[in-house]
C-alpha cells in the first residue's frame, strides 16, 4: 500500500513551509511534519532551547510529507517523520525507509497497540474517534445513542448527523472500516449515510459548533475537539459518545514518529523522539491539545476515560495505510458533491 505521489505544485508549495535556522550543521536535525506547525512546533522549540539542537521542519500534509519522503528515497534529508496518523508511518514502514527503534524508546509509550508491532515507529499523543451529541435534542426528539457508527444509516437518524469527508481523521476512520469489514461494507455504508441526507462540514470544529447550535444532534468528530469548546465556555452541554464493542467507530488513531534509516544522524534523530516521549512533552499534547498522552506517568489534562477503558477495535494501525483508497472511495461515493 502507499500513499499518494504528490505533485510538482504541491511539493513547492510544502517547501514554502520550511524553517530554516542558521547554525552549524552538525547540531541541525531535519524534521518532515505531517502535523500542523501550531499544534508541533512550540514543543519543537522547546526541544531546541532544552538541548541546543537546532530543527529544520518542513510541513505539510501527512500523506503529501510521506510521499515526498518515499520519492526521494535514500536522498531525503529528512531525519524524523512525525505523522498526524499510524497508517502514513505503516506507509514507510512498510517501503523499509524507517530505521529500528530502541527497546527502551517504544517500551515509554504503556499501550504496545501505539507502537509499530516491527519497533520502528512510535505514537507520541493519542486521539479517539466519537460521536459528539447535543443531549438536550436528544431527550427532546426521543433519541438513544447508538451503538455502533453503522446504527447511523437508520431513518431515526435523518439529517441529524454531522461528518467532515474529507477529514483526515475521517478518512483514517474509513481506513479502518475497510480493513475490519471489507470494501463493499464500507461502500454500503457510505452510500447509506448519503442517503439518509448527512449533513457535510469542511472540518472538525464547525462539526462541534453545530451539535451545540442545534443544526445537527450528533457528529462524527476526535475526542478533543468539544474540549476547545469547553476551555473557552464550560457551560456547553455537548458531550461525548465512545461506541462500545470494539465498534469501528471508537478507533484510537496516534499522532506518530519515525526515523529515517537514512538519516546521517541518527543519535540526534533519537534525542528528539525521546525527547517528545518525556514527561514534559507528554504534558503539553496533555494540556494543549487535550489529546491522550501515550505513557503511564502523565495523564490526561481533562475529564476522558482512560484509554484501557475504550472498547476501540483491536487493529494495526500500520494497516492504515491505503489512505488513497479510502479517499478515492469517499469521493466515488459522491460524499464530496
Amino acid at each position: 500500500m502507499s500513499v499518494p505521489r504528490m505533485s510538482v505544485t504541491l511539493f513547492a508549495a510544502v517547501l514554502c513551509c520550511l524553517v530554516l535556522s542558521p547554525v552549524l550543521a552538525d547540531d541541525v536535525l531535519t524534521v518532515y511534519s505531517g502535523r500542523n506547525e501550531s499544534l508541533i512546533g512550540p514543543i519543537l522549540a522547546q526541544f531546541t532551547e532544552d538541548t541546543s539542537i537546532e530543527v529544520e521542519v518542513l510541513y505539510g500534509g501527512t500523506s503529501a510529507v510521506a510521499n515526498q519522503i518515499l520519492t526521494e528515497g535514500d536522498n531525503s534529508p529528512a531525519d524524523v517523520f512525525i505523522a498526524q496518523d499510524g497508517g502514513a508511518l505503516g506507509a514507510l514502514a512498510a517501503a523499509d525507509m524507517l530505521a529500528q527503534l530502541p527497546a527502551e524508546t517504544l517500551g515509554r509509550v504503556a499501550d504496545p497497540a501505539f507502537v509499530s508491532p516491527a519497533g520502528v515507529w512510535t505514537g507520541l499523543s493519542g486521539r479517539a474517534r466519537v460521536l459528539v451529541y447535543n443531549p438536550e435534542l436528544l431527550d427532546e426528539m426521543g433519541l438513544e445513542l447508538p451503538d455502533s457508527i453503522l446504527d447511523l444509516t437508520a431513518e431515526q437518524w435523518r439529517g441529524l448527523v454531522g461528518w467532515a469527508p474529507t477529514n483526515a481523521s475521517f478518512v483514517a476512520n474509513m481506513t479502518a472500516m475497510r480493513v475490519l469489514l471489507g470494501d463493499c461494507d464500507t461502500e454500503d455504508w457510505l452510500a447509506g449515510m448519503i442517503a439518509n441526507d448527512v449533513q457535510a462540514y469542511p472540518k472538525n470544529t464547525p462539526i462541534v459548533q453545530a451539535t451545540i447550535d442545534g443544526e445537527v444532534v450528533v457528529g462524527l468528530v476526535n475526542h478533543y475537539y468539544l474540549f476547545r469548546f469547553l476551555a473557552e465556555d464550560p457551560g456547553i452541554t455537548a458531550t461525548l459518545h465512545f461506541f462500545p464493542g470494539g465498534d469501528v467507530g471508537s478507533l484510537i488513531n496516534v499522532a506518530g514518529a519515525g526515523i529515517l534509516q537514512s538519516s546521517d544522524q541518527p543519535e540526534l534523530a533519537l534525542k528528539l523522539v525521546n525527547y517528545l516521549l518525556s514527561d514534559a512533552a507528554q504534558a503539553y499534547f496533555a494540556e494543549t491539545t487535550y489529546e491522550y498522552p501515550l505513557v503511564e506517568t502523565v495523564e490526561p489534562s481533562v475529564a476522558l476515560p482512560a484509554l484501557a477503558d475504550i472498547e476501540a477495535p483491536d487493529i494495526d494501525l500500520s494497516d492504515l495505510a491505503d489512505l488513497q483508497g479510502t479517499l478515492e472511495m469517499i469521493e466515488e461515493s459522491g460524499a464530496l458533491d
